[in-house]
């Protein structure tokens, strides 16, 4: 759907699906994922890319650069200073001035802590990152990060992993409403009509991992999700028709054989 973009930053982003690089069974299926799914945007955790030798394999061998822009996150960080520091090393090892910033405040859960999530969006917005940062589904915090410099707001739709689906669609409706930057859903999407759901609710992107990567076969579930992306958007640009209590007849009654004459 290139007529239709996504736009951050003032970047220009072919498909609005994002996809993630951790669970994958081998790098050579991450690969094909990536190509299947038609995302042009992949998060790569700091952590995981080998930074003291290059000369090793890495999973950013993996990824197409040229076609491919790399989001680096904080995966894994429970606090703001390690998640600052954690952005800077990604930025420093030359991946990007772009960050998706995590904070995760319950190790169980993976709750995000919001808190430390607005002390270190302020933080990196100040020193010239793009911050995109994962919260929960809370209006009140998405429009603070916002306020605080965010490139973006990333609601969660469940929690990281459940495959539970968009647990709260009306939250997602409200941040989208009073959003004036991208709302990504991100986290919770089990299959593509997950993903469908998400773009009708408004949303301006979703991010995935662990449904595709986890997937019995992640190269076709990758595919169903660009389609359930690019599906969902349409439908939300379409318009969909009011629900109803009652019955709408498709066909006018007019014409029908036994039909009462029109005055």
């Amino acid at each position: 759907m290139n007529a239709d973009p996504l736009i951050i930053a003032g970047r220009t982003f072919r498909s609005r699906l994002i996809v993630g690089t951790g669970k994958y069974p081998s790098h050579a299926i991450m690969a094909d994922a990536h190509r299947a799914s038609g995302a042009d945007m992949v998060t790569v955790a700091v952590r995981r890319v080998n930074l003291s030798d290059r000369s090793k394999e890495s999973l950013i061998d993996y990824i197409d650069r040229e076609q491919t822009f790399i989001l680096p996150n904080t995966a894994g960080c429970y606090t703001a200073d390690e998640a600052i520091r954690t952005a800077r090393l990604g930025r420093e090892v030359g991946l990007s001035n772009w960050v998706k910033l995590e904070v995760i405040g319950d190790e169980r859960t993976l709750f995000p802590d919001n808190v430390a999530l607005l002390e270190a969006t302020r933080v990196l917005v100040q020193e010239g990152f793009v911050v995109l940062p994962y919260t929960s589904d809370d209006p009140v915090i998405c429009r603070k990060l916002e306020e605080a410099g965010a490139a973006a707001v990333m609601p969660l739709g469940a929690p990281i992993g459940s495959g539970l689906g968009i647990q709260n669609p009306n939250n997602i409706r409200i941040i989208k409403a009073q959003s004036k930057v991208p709302v990504i859903v991100d986290a919770g999407v089990g299959t593509a009509s997950d993903a469908a759901i998400a773009m009708e609710l408004g949303a301006d992107g979703v991010l995935m991992n662990t449904a595709i990567a986890l997937a019995a076969d992640p190269v076709a579930m990758a595919r169903a999700m660009n389609l359930g992306v690019e599906a969902g958007r349409l439908a939300y640009l379409s318009g969909r028709i009011p629900r109803r209590e009652h019955a709408s007849p498709s066909s006018p009654a007019t014409g029908l054989v036994g039909a009462p004459a029109q005055a």
